[in-house]
């Protein structure tokens, strides 16, 4: 009777199983994490890039432990940061920790984790771009034009502490250009830029990097005109003044000496008394 009942008992697995394959079923394709980033060095937040789902609804949890501890933590918030995210508040947030991290997915069929993950908010630290950033022209004490671009520390960034210190870039660009001239500014929210194309139109953009991290995006694009050449429109009008009067001159000149040619043509000089025979000596 036993020995009748297991070739069922496989019969019947098999079938099982053929009716999985057949459906197409399979354990979950194996996640990655993709990105770690912290704004301001007090929360952060990663992101997971899903694998194959096996043709089944297939659920994805974060877990992580800290480094030198063997407590097993899940992720404690799967909304804040949009699909596939893990955030973590300043209560779960610690610096010069390493989190380590994985995800895994789970369906019907199976589950798959992803490769380990090292975390150290410290190192993965990148900034909001700079906000208000305003342009205004100014003119030197040699009376040259140049650029003033002041902006201010994105929002969230702790700045005035030194918690997080910030270092930033500038770039712009003329209208018509492809390419952008880049210039570093150091810690400070402003910057000065000379030797710009007088009644050109500029673009400009600002970024930031934590000296630990990465760089910020751009910022929003700012434009500005710059003005034409003051020296250069006086030296154009003192020429054409000047030119203006050695041309006045050449005509009045040329009408005079017409003038005094038709004087001629109508009242011709008188000519003196020529007396044949006569002695000019005589008559003084």
């Amino acid at each position: 009777m036993k020995e009748n009942e297991t070739p069922t008992v496989v019969f019947i697995l098999l079938l099982f199983l053929n009716i999985r394959l057949l459906n197409g079923a399979s354990p979950p394709g194996k996640p990655v994490i993709v990105k770690c980033r912290s704004p301001e060095k007090e929360t952060f937040t990663c992101w997971w890039k899903p694998g194959s789902n096996g043709g089944l609804p297939t659920n994805y949890t974060l877990t992580y432990y800290k480094e030198g501890e063997n407590i097993i933590y899940e992720c404690p918030d799967y909304t804040t940061g949009g699909p596939n995210s893990c955030f973590f508040s300043r209560k779960y947030t610690t610096i010069w920790t390493i989190y380590v991290m994985r995800v895994n997915a789970t369906n019907k069929m199976g589950n798959t984790a992803s490769d380990v993950r090292f975390v150290d908010v410290t190192y993965i630290v990148e900034p909001n771009a700079p906000q208000n950033v305003t342009l205004e022209i100014k003119k030197s004490q040699d009376r040259e034009a140049y650029l003033w671009i002041k902006w201010l520390a994105p929002t969230l960034v702790d700045t005035r502490s030194g918690w997080l210190i910030l270092q930033y870039e500038i770039r712009l660009k003329p209208e018509k250009a492809t390419e952008w001239e880049t210039h570093y500014a150091g810690h400070q929210t402003n910057f000065k830029i000379l030797n710009l194309s007088p009644g050109q139109k500029y673009f400009v953009q600002v970024r930031c990097k934590p000296d630990h991290g990465f760089w910020s995006q751009w910022s929003q694009e700012k434009s500005i005109k710059i003005p034409g050449d003051a020296n250069m429109n006086v030296t154009v009008w003192i020429f054409v003044a000047v030119l203006s009067v050695v041309i006045c001159l050449v005509i009045f000149w040329r009408v005079a000496l017409n003038g005094y040619r038709v004087m001629t043509c109508i009242f011709p000089p008188i000519p003196g008394p020529k007396i044949k025979g006569l002695d000019t000596r005589l008559l003084e």
